[in-house]
């Protein structure tokens, strides 16, 4: 069997989201007796810019055969204002203005969606569900095509073009039963094949170090967020939130910020940025927190929150997020909030009551056992891949597919 990937930015400099999810998923399956496993993505990855930065052509990353192709353009400017217009009413957009913000979004690759339609692979894969590369390559597949959305509710997710490219796919898989229930709601799909799938977590590999020293500093305790440093992820709301906590409570409590920075980094003497860190220092930071706080509304998974636990670390988690909160709730292994007083209190509660906190931890980690481990994730995807693969193509391709954005309009540049 021969599964093909598309996915719009693909490698190990890719941190956190459905492309990492993506990866992770590639690199086991290809490890299985039988499977043979390739990847359709862009040369960019900075996902603001689309900048063409990989070299094109074939290549093997930790086994998987990865097929980069040019995006046409970087980003324009012009997909900002769209943007900002149609998020106010995205389910009024017309069919045109939806199409042209997929297009816009990008990244639009035209060699990438040629060799999609060429493909000898037996079912193709398209992950997630809100970029040009996905709805293109729904368009042209030929084969049995199934899509992780990667959802969470969004305004994105209910403009009219993704309506028309969701009626054209064979199957669908979630990363958690939440995702499952939102798509269902918004779109009325499920009588379609379906699975809520998840991912499995890594064992712990840490390299031994203090989470402390790493960050410079010594024996305070601390917080940790996990993940790329952006607004979109609620982390000016967090900074905000813990320079508040620390006014109204002093001492030597610090937050730290691991993971690559998109937005302006946070300024405030408790408050540790670190950019990109190595695999171990990231388990050793981790380790060694009182805490994980994952402030994001948008997330479909959370593989962090997951991470946290395999540690034992309690996680906070965003009241308003449906995938985190129910992890938090099925395990037992963390609090939430959904204002600042919230914050405040479970914060007080996360680094003053040891008891409270082992306990989290540790229904953390049972759930996390049973659930979320790869051996069990990978057979039960394969079995759901058979099954597509032998049920064939069931939908004629009725989507077209996207128009390349052209005009003397400015690009987004990065740096």
């Amino acid at each position: 069997m021969k599964l093909a990937f598309v996915t719009p930015r693909y490698g190990t400099e890719v941190i956190g989201g459905a492309e990492s999810a993506a990866r992770m998923l590639a690199e086991r399956l290809c490890l299985q007796p039988g499977w043979e496993v390739e990847v359709f993505t862009s040369c960019a990855l900075d996902h603001l810019t689309w900048e063409n930065t990989e070299p094109r052509g074939t290549s093997v990353l930790n086994g998987v055969r990865v097929h980069r192709f040019a995006t046409a353009s970087r980003r324009l400017r012009e997909y900002f204002a769209l943007d900002g217009r149609l998020r106010v009413s995205p389910s009024t957009a017309t069919m045109s203005e939806s199409r042209y913000w997929v297009a816009l979004n990008g990244p639009m690759c035209p060699d990438l969606v040629d060799a999609v339609a060429a493909t000898d692979a037996d079912v193709v894969a398209c992950y997630p569900y809100l970029f040009a590369t996905t709805v293109d390559a729904i368009a042209v597949s030929k084969v049995p095509t199934v899509l992780h959305p990667a959802a969470h509710d969004e305004p994105a997710l209910y403009l009219p073009a993704f309506r028309r490219s969701f009626r054209d796919i064979d199957g669908f898989v979630y990363h958690t039963q939440a995702e499952r229930d939102l798509m269902e709601h918004v779109y009325g799909i499920g009588a379609r094949p379906q699975i809520v799938l998840g991912l499995g977590v890594n064992d712990p590999a840490g390299g031994g170090r203090r989470g402390g020293d790493i960050l410079g500093i010594g024996d305070r305790p601390y917080l940790c967020y996990l993940g790329r440093v952006d607004e979109h992820k609620g982390c000016g709301m967090l900074a905000e939130y813990f320079e508040r906590y620390k006014e109204r409570n002093p001492g030597d409590l610090a937050l730290a910020f691991v993971g690559p920075v998109s937005d302006k980094a946070p300024d405030h003497p408790d408050i540790v940025v670190t950019g990109t860190v190595s695999e171990a220092d990231k388990w050793d930071i981790l380790a060694d927190a009182q805490v994980m706080v994952t402030p994001s509304a948008y997330e479909s998974f959370s593989l962090v929150v997951l991470e946290a636990w395999t540690l034992g670390v309690p996680v906070l988690v965003n009241g308003s997020c449906a995938a985190t909160m129910e992890h938090c709730r099925r395990s037992g292994g963390g609090l939430w909030f959904d204002s600042y007083r919230s914050f405040e209190v479970a914060v007080d509660r996360l680094t003053t009551e040891v008891a409270l906190c082992q306990a989290l931890g540790e229904a953390g980690r049972r759930y996390t056992s049973r659930y979320y481990r790869w051996p069990s994730i990978i057979g039960r995807y394969t079995e759901f891949l058979s099954d597509t693969i032998a049920r064939g193509r069931r939908l004629p391709l009725r989507t077209t597919r996207l128009e390349v954005p052209t005009g003397g309009l400015e690009y987004v540049r990065g740096g």
